[in-house]
């Protein structure tokens, strides 16, 4: 059975930084590209950002680039979402799901909130 479960939100000042997590298991890690998503009320949902567990190589969206990282440890099978510079625009659902390379996402975790005060 895949689980993601997330963790690390939380409320931040803005310019603050945040760290999230996202625990895999039941899945071949060195595999699957782990996404990263978003969704604040009332707004569509986002591309933050993904990366690919066996090489690493990472994605950024334009809204967060040069603002937030992505990386993993694959000795833990788990996947971090580091943001900096955040701004109350930031705020919203933050989810991970993963997906065998090149083919998509198959599961995703519960999310996990960010609250960005001005």
């Amino acid at each position: 059975q895949v689980q993601l479960v997330e963790s690390g939100g939380g409320l931040v000042q803005a310019g603050g930084s945040l760290r999230l997590s996202c625990a895999a298991s039941g899945l071949t890690f060195s595999i699957y590209t782990m996404g990263w998503f978003r969704q604040a009320p009332g707004k569509e949902r986002e591309f933050v950002g993904n990366i690919i567990c066996s090489t690493g190589a990472t994605v950024t969206g334009d809204s967060v680039k040069g603002r937030f990282t992505i990386s993993r440890d694959k000795a833990k099978n788990t996947g971090y979402l580091q943001m900096n510079s955040l701004k109350p625009g930031d705020a919203a659902v933050y989810s991970c799901e993963a997906g065998q390379n090149g083919k998509g996402y198959d599961y995703w975790g519960q999310g996990t909130q960010v609250t960005v005060s001005s």
